[in-house]
Order: C-alpha cells, then sequence, then structure tokens
C-alpha cells in the first residue's frame, strides 16, 4: 500500500473519452503505529462515509523512526497529504521551513481554545499550523485489587503515598512501582514531568523559565529530583536494565502496584489487566494544597504544503475539527482527551478519572517541549538523562540540575 498521493482517475476506456468521476486518496503519515486499526475500523470509515469521493490511507511510523522518516519524506515529495503534528518545535520547524501549511483560516479552528492551539502555532501565535486533536494527561495508574487486599487508601499527599508503598513493599507480595530507567524518556516523562509540576507550580513556573526569571537550579526545579531519588528503593530489582515494555508487562501481569502513567497507556491496559484499575493525580504536599497535572498537548493533524489535493485535505481538517470527531476519537482512544471546546462524554471510566481532574488540578504541558529544546544540548533529551540518571543514583539531584543549567544557559539568551 502506497504511503504517497495517488489521484485515481475513473476514465471512460470508449473512445478515449475524458474521465467522469475521479477518487482522490489522501494519505496520513502519523508516528501512532499503536492505533492503526482504531483509524482503519472506526475513524475512516465514518469520515468516508460522510464524504464519497475522498479515500483515506493511515501509514504510520514507528515512533522512534517518525521525525527523520518524515523529514527524509518531505525533502524528497513523496510525504502523505495529511501529516500527524507532534506538539511545539518540531512541527514548528517543519511549518518555518514550507513543508506545513498555514491552516490560520481554517474553519474549525473556532472550536479551539488559545491554549489549545498554542503547540501549533507561531511563538507570536499568528499562523496556526495543524488541527489539535488531543492531550494527554500524567499520574499513577493503580492495581485497585491490590490496594483493597492491602488495606491501602487512593493516596493525596505525600506522606499517604509513601505510606502506601512501604506497606506494599513490607508485604511483598507486589513490586511497589513499575519503572525503569533504561530507556530514559520514562523516567523524565512519568516520573520528572508527571510530579515536577506540583513543585514549580505548573504553568507560573514553566513561563518563569523561559523568560529567566527562574533557573532549573532554583529549589522548585530541583525538588522534584529529589523525589525522584526516593524512587530508587520502590522500583523492584534490576530496574536499571528494565524497558519501558518491561514495566507494562509488570503492571498488567499484576505483578506491580503502582505504574507511573501517561493516559495514553489506558486502551492497552484494559486490555491486557485481568484486574480492576484505578489513577490518581501526582500527591500534594499538604491536604488542601493546589494540585497540578501535565495536561500535555499531544498530538494534532496538518496539511503537506505541497499536497496537490489541498481542497480535498482541508475537508478531511475541517472534519477532524468538528465536535463529531472529538467524540469518536476520545472514545475509541481512551485517554487521548479531546481539546476542542466542546465538551465530550467518555465512556471509559478510567479515562474518565483522569479527565476530572481538569476539574481540579491546575493545568500545565512538560516544561521542556516550548521554546527551551531548541538548541544543543537539548533540554528535553538531557532530562530524560539526568532523571534516569537522579533514579539509579549515579548523580545527585542538585549535579542534575546544574548540568541542565549549564546546558541551556549556554545557547538560551533569556538564561544566560
Amino acid at each position: 500500500m502506497t504511503k504517497t498521493l495517488k489521484l485515481a482517475l475513473l476514465t471512460s476506456t470508449l473512445l478515449g473519452g475524458p474521465a467522469f468521476a475521479q477518487d482522490v486518496t489522501l494519505t496520513i503519515e502519523s508516528w501512532r503505529n499503536d492505533d492503526l486499526t482504531i483509524w482503519q475500523d472506526t475513524i475512516i470509515p465514518a469520515f468516508e462515509a460522510a464524504n464519497p469521493g475522498i479515500k483515506v490511507v493511515f501509514a504510520p511510523t514507528a515512533p522512534a523512526e517518525y521525525n527523520a522518516a518524515l523529514n527524509s519524506k518531505l525533502q524528497a515529495g513523496s510525504a502523505g497529504d495529511l501529516i500527524t503534528c507532534r506538539p511545539f518545535d518540531a512541527s514548528l520547524e517543519l511549518y518555518n521551513q514550507g513543508h506545513l501549511a498555514d491552516l490560520t483560516s481554517l474553519g474549525a479552528m473556532a472550536n479551539f481554545s488559545p491554549v489549545a492551539k498554542s503547540a501549533w502555532q507561531t511563538d507570536d501565535g499568528a499562523a496556526t499550523f495543524c488541527v489539535p486533536m488531543a492531550s494527554v494527561i500524567h499520574g499513577f495508574i493503580y492495581n485497585a485489587d491490590a490496594f483493597e487486599a492491602l488495606g491501602i487508601a487512593v493516596p493525596t499527599t505525600n506522606a499517604e503515598f509513601y505510606a502506601a508503598l512501604d506497606k506494599i513493599k513490607a508485604d511483598g507480595t507486589y513490586i511497589p512501582m513499575a519503572m525503569g530507567t533504561n530507556d530514559q524518556w520514562e523516567a523524565a516523562t512519568m516520573g520528572y514531568q508527571n510530579i515536577g509540576p506540583t513543585y514549580w507550580k505548573g504553568e507560573e513556573g514553566r513561563l518563569a523559565l523561559i523568560k529567566g526569571e527562574q533557573k532549573l537550579t532554583d529549589d522548585a526545579w530541583v525538588a522534584p529530583y529529589r523525589e525522584l531519588a526516593k524512587w530508587k528503593d520502590y522500583l523492584g530489582d534490576g530496574f536499571e536494565a528494565q524497558t519501558y515494555p518491561d514495566s507494562q508487562n509488570l503492571f498488567t501481569l499484576g505483578r506491580a502496584a503502582i505504574y507511573p502513567a501517561g493516559s495514553w497507556e489506558i486502551s492497552g491496559f484494559n486490555t491486557q489487566a485481568t484486574f480492576k484499575m484505578g489513577a490518581f493525580p501526582p500527591p500534594v504536599a499538604a491536604a488542601g494544597d493546589t494540585c497540578y497535572i501535565s495536561d500535555h498537548t499531544d498530538i494534532a493533524i496538518g496539511m503537506n504544503a505541497k499536497s496537490p489535493n489541498a481542497e480535498a485535505a482541508k475537508t478531511f481538517l475541517e472534519w477532524v475539527g468538528s465536535p463529531e470527531f472529538a467524540t469518536l476519537y476520545a472514545n475509541a482512544l481512551p485517554g487521548f482527551f479531546s481539546l476542542n471546546s466542546t465538551p465530550v462524554e467518555m465512556t471509559d471510566p478510567l479515562a474518565q478519572e483522569f479527565v476530572s481532574w481538569r476539574e481540579k488540578c491546575q493545568p500545565t504541558i512538560r516544561s521542556t517541549y516550548q521554546i527551551l529544546s531548541r538548541g544543543t544540548p537539548n533540554l528535553e533529551n538531557e532530562t530524560w538523562n539526568a532523571s534516569a540518571n537522579v533514579i539509579k543514583g549515579t548523580e545527585t539531584p542538585e549535579d542534575a540540575a546544574k548540568r541542565l543549567q549549564d546546558g541551556l544557559a549556554s545557547w538560551y539568551e533569556a538564561q544566560k
């Protein structure tokens, strides 16, 4: 099946006559290869039924290979018509290079708030180049059967969180928490970026870092590393060599009680786990404190600026921006929460638990994604390494923070 655009012309063969109809086939480039069947079985059929004459092919690339593969295709002129967009700088760079079309005038953009669109806009907000699809929320998924068997209440404060971990560890039936450091990214994404907003006060701290008003060596940014350093005692033997799939398996097989999570795990966990699950947001220091969550703008879709089928592609994008798509996508992929301004009723109870935190917690996005990872060293990638090192105990929280600050200050003017 081709990944490039094909224009299928139904031509009359009699007397060499002209075409009497045409079907347009649009190809979607994406890194989400785990939801291929949902696109094929649910999302695309719904669009095609309402839009006869436009066919859609979902052609994903493995996540780790997506950026390089997409850039190669765009340079070669062989990329699909529709480009699934990662948030902030990676997609902004594609727009600046002329690969993504300006979609500011798309009617469906009215269905999204400025915050929802911010991950796919120019720094000045003048141009929006991808239609927002979904965000993911961070927190902790837990084995509710294990909690019940051990008499553990869902923790809301740090003290309760560590008391629960201690009780699970003392019992010995379960590994307290399933997370490894082999792949590094999860230590940052489900570790540092999960609990960190509680310490740097979400958007307040993130924006202060961008403006140069705070530094990564400030206590608000070092404190989450001090917490990660404590996690080492609860991750089980051999966590240093444990991969991301290993951690998923430990939890879904019922061998671990708590999983530091992103909401994207919900669909897979629902399929694989045989026990009842629950979720709780990052614990706060004391009861009554404001809670913060990473409600991270995760995925959008844009148009290849060189697509020869721009009108058909815009028809698809208008549909992606509709309340109909929002409801369809959010329920087909529980854990990917609609960014559409129209409220979406969730049918999955675990997904509903995650999204309910929006009503009581202050939302923010991952601190490294906007502006701060444009230079070298790349702050996002360096945060992966630092988080893994701190958990393993090979780097102190203070040393890790200083290394990241020095790296950021070496190229980012506001931090010099």
